[in-house]
């Protein structure tokens, strides 16, 4: 059970389901979508939500009594990390192509291909959107995968790979999608939270595994 409820934020979070919450998108073009995974012993921030007194102050009391740590999927998705950490102090994990962006940045935290958290969220290097994307599983009894922007929606009930003018480098991402496939267990229930394009979905909203349509983009 979670440590807290929903009256006890602002109305920018929005809880999903059983310790999985959503923030607004942010307001800049790409409107990445942030998420709060509240595991034990470590909660984890996936992506820097817009820094507002109100979010600062929805964070603080989501975190009472844990020392949460903070996982950026790509440099699409670290906003305006610096001022985050600096008020919150809370570590970074990121993929050791993109940890040249945060020089500045306090208890950064740097993995290769894969990383575990104390909590149990694995982390899988998934280039291809940028050099340093990567997606993170968090297990029962969650079962979801907050996969950035490497498969985003699409459509109301259907996720895809996709390419923009800002991919890094599209054959890569592909092969990111084939690599993310074998590593995840075989489960048909399995969820996904991805962090753009939910102006095409309620907000919030989990796509099954089995909505991803594995199709070439031009």
């Amino acid at each position: 059970m979670s440590r807290f409820s929903s009256d006890d934020l602002s109305s920018a979070l929005k809880k999903v389901r059983e310790g999985i919450w959503v923030f607004p998108p942010q307001k800049d073009p790409k409107g990445v979508v942030s998420w709060w995974l509240d595991s034990h012993p470590v909660p984890v921030l996936i992506d820097c939500p817009e820094v507002t007194p109100e979010i600062i102050n929805d964070l603080k009391k989501i975190s009472s009594g844990s020392s949460p740590e903070i996982l950026l999927t790509s440099r699409n998705g670290h906003g305006n990390i610096s001022l985050l950490n600096k008020e919150l102090g809370w570590p970074v994990l990121i993929q050791e192509q993109e940890a040249y962006l945060l020089p500045d940045t306090e208890n950064l935290k740097i993995f290769s291909d894969e990383f575990t958290t104390n909590s149990g969220l694995r982390v899988l290097w998934t280039p291809g959107p940028t050099p340093g994307s990567c997606v993170g599983y968090a297990s029962s009894p969650w079962n979801v995968v907050f996969c950035g922007r490497l498969l985003i929606p699409v459509a109301k009930k259907q996720m895809s790979s996709v390419r923009t003018r800002m991919t890094f480098h599209w054959t890569m991402q592909q092969n990111s999608i084939k690599k993310l496939h074998k590593w995840l267990p075989s489960d048909p229930s399995l969820l996904l939270a991805s962090g753009e394009g939910y102006h095409r979905l309620s907000r919030g909203d989990l796509l099954s595994w089995k909505s991803v349509r594995f199709a070439e983009n031009s």
